[in-house]
Formats: structure tokens, C-alpha cells, sequence
């Protein structure tokens, strides 16, 4: 019942990861601004052809073999993203056909998205990007078939274990870190088997791998953390890739290691499931689970646990699955937008001023 991510977003949020240099929304000049001017924070360059009333009646083909020509002029891109949305194609604007009138000679993507593609999920837009970077030979049909398997099991667990799961669910923003914080301290001391799960998407990474760079090893050197993250440097299209290797090269300088490697940061749906085949055995006291703690099924666990979300609306599913406290970080993609390395977490900062004090 509750705002869901648009698949027009999505779109956009998947040919940034591709490395697009521009991407031009067709439809009005207000449609996903908040995602366009973010994105520009990414380096990618974000344009729209501003349909007006008229244009919704007549067309506005013209208008996009414009922006085409002018992205061209301005920008010299070797890649372009042409991003429907509800106004072009509710119409039946001929993305392709712009394209070809346009001829330009960067490789153009065109993506026909909408607000309400297919049951309106947000990740039928990146899957619409994924076919349209096959189809003009950008990425292979295998690499297709991957994502496209990952972002339908997305899709499954916002149904059955997250936001999405047909009811109204109201904001919530967790438990007291002071408290929570102190609970973790507090394991550590008492020298509790503790495991520190990263399993998070895309750059949201940046924010949620803080918790790996609190020093516990400097304050309980005689109780080391189990450490599990996805974060695989051979997974995933370039730019998610580079991200695995930036948090990678920033843990390797504070002398952090990775027990445990459970697949790529595209692969959240399921890497949360290959980190419980190893907890499940090892009979942890306290597991922290940083990202989407809602794909790693904590209630197979007989354990105390820490769901660190950037969902509000998350922390009520969240309780519902098991976990014994969840702490909220608000506003994760604008915080890790456009960086290139771990970003300071709202948790993360109350548990190095605890270890200060």
C-alpha cells in the first residue's frame, strides 16, 4: 500500500552501473528528479527531454532526436541510455526509431520503462536495461541471465520478508543505537563468539561495511570477530565490481581480513543464505547483520542477533523474522553516491564514541 522504488529508477540506478556517461529520461522535465540529480553526484550525466501537456497528445519524437544530437555536441559519450517513462510510453513513443533518426555514434540503450512495468517492481526496469545492454552487445547473455535470476529473487524477498509485502507498514526508526551499541560492547567483553555479516547492495556497501572498521580488535585483541561479507572482486558488472575492490583495499590497509567471502554485491539475495550454511554450524553468541539483513534468513538461528537496515519500513519485518534488535541508517544511497570509499555509519559513529569513553 506504501511508496515503492520506481522501475524507472531502477533503469537509471542499472545504466550507471553499466558506466553509461549520459542518460536521457524521455518524459517530463519533474519525472525521477530526485534519482537524476543524484546520479549526477556518480558522474553520470543526467538529461530529460521535458514533455509538456501537448507533447503527450502529438508526441515529442522530435524533442528526443534533439536531446540526442545535443548529449552528442556537449558531451561526446561513448554511452547512452535512453530511459522511457510513463508519459512516452503510456503514448507509444518509438524510443528506437529517435535513435536511428538521431544517429549518433555512441552506442545508445534504449530503455522502455515505466511506473507500472509488468506488476510495477521496481527491478523489471533494471532487467529492462540488462536486455537492452545484450541486444546491443554491451554485456553477454549469460551475464543477462545472472542478473536477471539475482533481481527476481529481489523481487521474491521485498514479497515475502520486507517492504513489499502487500500491507501498509508504517516507518519505524529501530531500537536506541546507545542501547544496541552497548549490547554489541558489551558481547565482546564478556568474550561472546561474535560474526560480523556484510550483505549489502551495490554502493549502499560504502555505508554499511563501517562496522567492520570499529575497532574491536584494538579494544578486545583476545576476541576477534568472524567477518563474512559479499564481497566478491570477480561478480558483477564494472562499477560493482570496483566497489568490492575499493572496501577491499580500504579493510587490507587497517590490517582487516574477510573470513568468509559469500558471492558478489549483486548477489545480496543469496549471499545472505550461503552466510547462514556457515553460521548455522559455528554456534555464534551475537551476529550483526549490515545491509539487507532481511535476505539472510536469521531465523534459522538460535541466536542473540543486530539487523542494521536503511528501511524504516523494513524494522517491523525485520522484528517479525527474529532479529533481537534493529538499527536504522538513514538516507544510505545519497551518502554513498559519487564516493570511493567506506562512508562513517550513524551506529558506527555511537560505538567508536562508546569506545572512546
Amino acid at each position: 500500500m506504501h511508496p515503492r522504488p520506481s522501475p524507472i529508477a531502477a533503469s537509471l540506478y542499472t545504466l550507471r552501473d553499466l558506466n553509461a556517461d549520459v542518460i536521457i529520461l524521455h518524459g517530463p522535465h519533474g519525472c525521477c528528479f530526485r534519482t537524476g540529480r543524484l546520479l549526477e553526484n556518480d558522474g553520470v550525466r543526467v538529461v530529460t527531454t521535458a514533455m509538456s501537456e501537448n507533447d503527450f497528445i502529438f508526441g515529442a519524437s522530435d524533442k528526443l532526436e534533439e536531446a540526442l544530437r545535443e548529449v552528442e555536441e556537449l558531451f561526446h559519450p561513448q554511452l547512452v541510455g535512453v530511459v522511457g517513462t510513463c508519459a512516452s510510453m503510456i503514448i507509444g513513443e518509438d524510443l528506437r526509431e529517435a535513435v536511428n533518426n538521431a544517429n549518433i555514434p555512441a552506442t545508445v540503450l534504449t530503455v522502455e520503462s515505466h511506473g507500472g512495468l509488468s506488476e510495477g517492481d521496481n527491478t523489471e526496469g533494471a532487467i529492462a536495461v540488462l536486455e537492452a545492454a545484450q541486444r546491443e552487445g554491451v554485456i553477454s547473455s549469460e551475464e543477462t541471465e545472472r542478473q536477471s535470476k539475482m533481481l527476481k529473487q529481489a523481487t521474491f524477498i521485498e514479497k515475502t520478508r520486507g517492504m513489499a509485502q502487500g500491507k501498509y507498514i508504517a516507518p519505524s526508526y529501530g531500537d536506541d543505537k546507545e542501547k544496541v551499541a552497548q549490547e554489541l560492547l558489551t558481547a565482546f567483553e564478556k568474550g561472546e563468539k561474535i560474526a560480523l555479516v556484510l550483505n549489502a547492495k551495490k554502493e549502499t556497501s560504502y555505508l554499511f561495511a563501517d562496522i567492520l572498521k570499529v575497532p574491536f580488535k584494538d579494544v578486545y585483541p583476545e576476541n576477534t570477530a568472524t567477518v563474512i561479507a559479499n564481497l566478491d572482486l570477480e561478480t558483477g558488472l564494472p562499477r560493482i565490481r570496483q566497489h568490492a575492490q575499493n572496501i577491499q583495499d580500504e579493510l587490507d590497509k587497517e590490517g582487516l581480513k574477510l573470513d568468509i567471502i559469500t558471492g558478489g554485491l549483486d548477489e545480496y539475495p543469496v549471499t545472505g543464505e550461503k552466510a547462514v550454511e556457515f553460521l548455522i554450524n559455528e554456534n555464534f553468541d551475537l551476529v550483526v547483520v549490515a545491509g539487507v539483513p532481511h535476505a539472510l534468513p536469521i531465523e534459522k538461528l538460535n541466536t542473540k542477533s543486530i539487523a542494521i537496515t536503511d528501511g524504516p519500513r523494513l524494522v517491523e519485518p525485520l522484528k517479525k523474522l527474529g532479529y533481537t534488535w534493529v538499527v536504522t541508517e538513514l538516507d544510505a544511497h545519497a551518502k554513498t553516491l559519487g564516493t570511493d570509499k567506506i562512508v562513517a555509519s550513524d551506529f558506527g559513529t555511537v560505538l567508536r564514541k562508546k569506545i572512546d569513553n
